[in-house]
């Protein structure tokens, strides 16, 4: 259960990194608001999987989950740069974490 929250945490960064992007700096209030919805959600779910899970391959697992996503979407929904270089870097990314989490989580 404790896994699903950093999952769903990691969602929700994603959530607010494009929010604040699409704000443009807080100067666009329907935008800035979800920012604030999913960045409470995202840091209070990471918290509560906190309690039971190491702080390393949480915290890897979430800023993964939550770079991997944004650059995804950006280059998907919001015209960002497309390369293969940034295709196998995304790749790494997500291989790192799977690999932090298997080496040896203790719960």
């Amino acid at each position: 259960m404790a896994w699903l929250l950093v999952v769903v945490a990691g969602l929700l960064e994603t959530g607010f990194a494009v929010c604040l992007k699409i704000s443009h700096g807080f100067t666009r209030l329907w935008p800035t608001l979800a920012f604030a919805v999913f960045a409470l959600g995202s840091f209070g779910l990471l918290t509560l999987a906190l309690r039971k899970l190491d702080v390393g391959p949480a915290y890897a697992v979430w800023t993964g989950i939550g770079a991997a996503g944004t650059a995804t979407y950006g280059m998907i929904f919001l015209g960002d740069l497309v390369s293969t270089l940034k295709i196998v870097s995304i790749s790494l990314v997500v291989v790192g974490v799977i690999g932090l989490q298997l080496s040896g989580s203790s719960h």
